[in-house]
């Protein structure tokens, strides 16, 4: 696809915008625009104009359900040209065939070797092995390594790591064990160019490794319709540790919805989601993408020629 850096920004709802790819694109990755829950046509031709001019390949990331609501999003999505279009979180692969046909490469996320046959049978043409360690919404199945060695025995195409790679070790360790690259998530989330907001940010930067929970709690509490299969690893807060476990009651609460729909609105991370993997910890400031790109490349390439040059 004409990356210089086999990494890859995961389309994160809400702060995968177009100024973050343009910035990935720009550090020799490929930069990824995410429509997640709140994903729509006016959203996406929002952000394309960030990566207008920018030399080097484009990727969007779409949800299932999202899509399925609102088709037109994905003609939007194609008439971009991106080098690919990444659709998870839902059973359906008819979309395979159209983007293939219009010369994009088709992704999607995959958290076992079942989904992996499933998804080449249909055409896809790259495998994202997300862990459970990664955050924001995904199947709670297996850590990183042992999932992406289960993929890679079955996988004729190329294979993306996902989920908790922060550090240089992290990412050396997937590339050591077969992936092509990696698909970095919370590591980027809190970097200048994101759209994450100042108070999610913060929470972000305040956060250890141990502060993640894995929830249905917020998709529950603002009704969106995301399968059962997929909660979401996101800063543990007040609302989180009220209504884990408790869905069902939640469903029936009414003044629960509304306290979670104010604290959104609020901007307030002590209510609302903050989406977080379990490699939250290594972030301490918020900096440009392009240095977390360059850290991470010249880290792990330096980690693993050491670990030859000793054999």
């Amino acid at each position: 696809m004409g990356v210089r850096i086999p990494l890859v920004n995961a389309p994160m709802g809400g702060v995968a915008g177009g100024r973050l790819a343009a910035a990935v694109i720009a550090a020799g990755g490929l930069g990824m625009i995410g429509m997640g829950s709140a994903g729509s046509v006016a959203a996406l031709e929002r952000e394309l104009p960030h990566v207008r001019g920018i030399a080097g390949p484009l990727g969007i990331g779409l949800v299932d359900w999202v899509v399925a609501a609102q088709p037109e999003l994905m003609n939007v999505a194609i008439a971009a040209q991106p080098a690919l279009i990444s659709v998870s979180f839902g059973a359906d692969l008819d979309w395979v065939a159209r983007v293939t046909a219009a010369g994009i490469v088709p992704t999607t996320q995959v958290y076992n070797a079942q989904d992996a046959r499933r998804a080449q049978d249909a055409g896809v043409g790259l495998l994202v092995a997300r862990g459970m360690e990664g955050g924001g919404h995904g199947a709670v199945t297996k850590p990183l390594l042992p999932l992406l060695d289960e993929v890679l025995d079955v996988a004729s195409v190329p294979v993306l790591a996902a989920g908790g790679i922060g550090a240089p070790s992290d990412l050396a360790a997937a590339l050591l064990a077969g992936a092509s690259g990696a698909w970095l998530g919370t590591c980027l989330a809190a970097c200048s160019e994101s759209l994450l907001s100042e108070a999610g940010r913060q929470a972000l930067l305040a956060a250890r490794g141990e502060d993640t929970v894995v929830t249905r709690a917020f998709d529950v509490g603002m009704e969106l319709p995301w399968p059962a299969r997929f909660p979401a690893r996101v800063l543990r807060n007040g609302f989180a540790e009220r209504w884990t476990g408790r869905e069902a009651r939640l469903a029936a609460d009414p003044a629960a919805k509304e306290t979670l729909a104010a604290g959104i609105a609020a901007d307030d991370p002590a209510v609302a989601p903050v989406d977080a993997g379990q490699g939250v910890g290594i972030i301490t400031v918020v900096e440009p993408a392009a240095r977390v790109i360059e850290r991470l490349w010249s880290g792990a390439t330096a980690h693993i020629t050491s670990g030859f040059a000793e054999e």
